[in-house]
């Protein structure tokens, strides 16, 4: 699963609601320490240390993998984070460190030359699965352009991740969740306006504002409650309700 959203909706708290999770974390992402201080989450949530390096990142995930452990599900926090990491090691390796118009960044090559490592991580995540064990992907969400062959451009909320990246990790990945606030717009006036904005809610299906997917046969849209435990239980009565109706 990939859930991403706007900062501060709630991802984190989401992945820390998971039973029997385990978090894996970049150096740069380390909200989950903020939530336990703040006993916003359950104290006692276990991380593995932060990643500081790509080579950590594949380590870690072949510990887990192989290891004897109770861990049920692993939370990724952030897959941008990842990915980060990701393109280091990339520059690094084949660029000289180089991320300028002679290395990295030259034709964008550096993006298409990090794919077999990304696919490396795709591939311990499906060991991590092939052991029992639900992979959810944290990231954050940003609004970009999207080319529309059929008409005018318009914009969407998509993972703050670069596309060659996701295209990828959207293909491997069994749901695509965005997390929003739920906003009307009121037109009445003579300038429009936002009303609401408290309520959160997770979409599983795709839109022209924002990427998503599921093959559970979800609704539409689950309401992530006020808490990252309501966000998990409905989710889970959600899968579980479409699950039965699927029999």
């Amino acid at each position: 699963m990939v859930f991403y959203a706007p900062p501060g909706l709630g991802k984190t708290s989401l992945g820390a609601a998971i039973p029997n999770r385990v978090f894996l974390v970049d150096d740069q992402e380390l909200g989950i320490e903020t939530l336990k201080a703040s006993k916003r989450v359950d104290p006692t949530t276990p991380v593995f240390p932060p990643a500081s390096d790509w080579s950590s990142v594949l380590q870690m995930l072949t510990q887990l993998a192989e290891g004897d452990h109770a861990f049920k599900a692993l939370v990724i926090d952030t897959l941008g984070g990842m990915e980060r990491l990701c393109h280091q090691y990339v520059c690094q390796t084949h660029f000289n460190g180089d991320w300028g118009e002679k290395g990295f960044a030259s034709y964008a090559r550096g993006y298409e030359v990090a794919l077999p490592e990304w696919r490396l991580l795709l591939n311990a995540f499906d060991k991590v699965r092939a052991c029992g064990i639900s992979v959810v992907c944290l990231t954050h969400a940003v609004v970009r352009a999207h080319k529309n062959p059929l008409g005018e451009d318009f914009d969407r909320f998509v993972p703050d991740v670069h596309g060659k990246t996701w295209n990828l990790t959207h293909r491997w990945a069994d749901m695509v969740l965005f997390g929003n606030y739920y906003v009307e717009v009121d037109t009445s006036g003579s300038r429009s306006k936002g009303r609401g904005g408290h309520d959160r809610e997770m979409h599983t299906e795709w839109s022209a504002a924002f990427e998503a997917k599921n093959r559970h046969g979800l609704p539409a849209e689950i309401s992530m409650g006020t808490s990252g435990v309501d966000a998990w239980n409905n989710l889970k009565a959600a899968i579980a309700a479409a699950r039965k109706e699927g029999e």
